[in-house]
């Protein structure tokens, strides 16, 4: 493996709400290391990009690709190996993780990470809902956090800003959905352009290899 080329960055998009971008968190930090890359964790919320700007409905709730992208979630985790299930729920969010993971990317980007994957997993393979501020603060406790310093900062005004900025900065790039990799100017959006993804790190050409 090589060694990572700190100056060369692989920004990952990203929204725990998403199970693609899941499915994809399971996979980038890997793709990126083998190519000595890094991986930067940018935030995105996709009820702003997805139904705001772009006035669709929730990809899942679309008539006809709902139904296929169900399926197709479902055997990517199972080629990829990676625990999975649809868990039923109704009316969640991930607004308030959303916040506890900029909180935490500002004091250790690392630490941030790991929350960010906790969530995920709380999420997408336990079938729990992330939308209380107490499942944050249950994920944080368990990585040594204090939860009382992460329930006052994801109810401050200068966490909700960082997180719309962030969000800005995102739609600003180009991005309208999760996962969502950029790396020397080329976007590639969604787990199925991760193969992509890899063949551009590998040869920095899209001319026939």
């Amino acid at each position: 493996m090589s060694t990572p080329n700190t100056s060369e960055t692989i920004a990952f998009y990203f929204d725990i709400f998403s199970p693609f971008a899941y499915l994809a968190s399971n996979r980038i930090d890997e793709i990126a290391a083998q190519h000595g890359c890094r991986t930067d964790w940018r935030p995105v919320l996709v009820g702003v990009t997805v139904m705001k700007i772009m006035g669709m409905k929730p990809l899942m709730d679309t008539p006809l690709k709902g139904p296929y992208l169900r399926r197709d979630a479902e055997r990517i985790a199972r080629v990829w190996n990676v625990p999975f299930r649809f868990h039923g729920l109704k009316g969640h969010n991930s607004l308030t993780a959303m916040r506890a993971y900029v909180w935490l990317k500002q004091r250790d980007p690392d630490l941030a990470k790991r929350f960010a994957k906790a969530m995920y997993r709380r999420l997408w393979a336990d079938g729990l809902d992330i939308t209380p501020i107490e499942a944050s603060m249950e994920e944080a406790r368990n990585l040594g956090v204090d939860p009382g310093d992460l329930r006052s900062a994801v109810t401050s005004d200068d966490i909700k800003r960082l997180l719309q900025t962030s969000v800005e900065q995102a739609i600003g790039n180009g991005v309208f959905g999760v996962p969502f990799c950029i790396v020397d100017n080329e976007p590639f959006f969604g787990c199925d352009h991760l193969p992509m993804l890899e063949h551009w790190l590998t040869h920095r050409t899209w001319d026939s290899a």
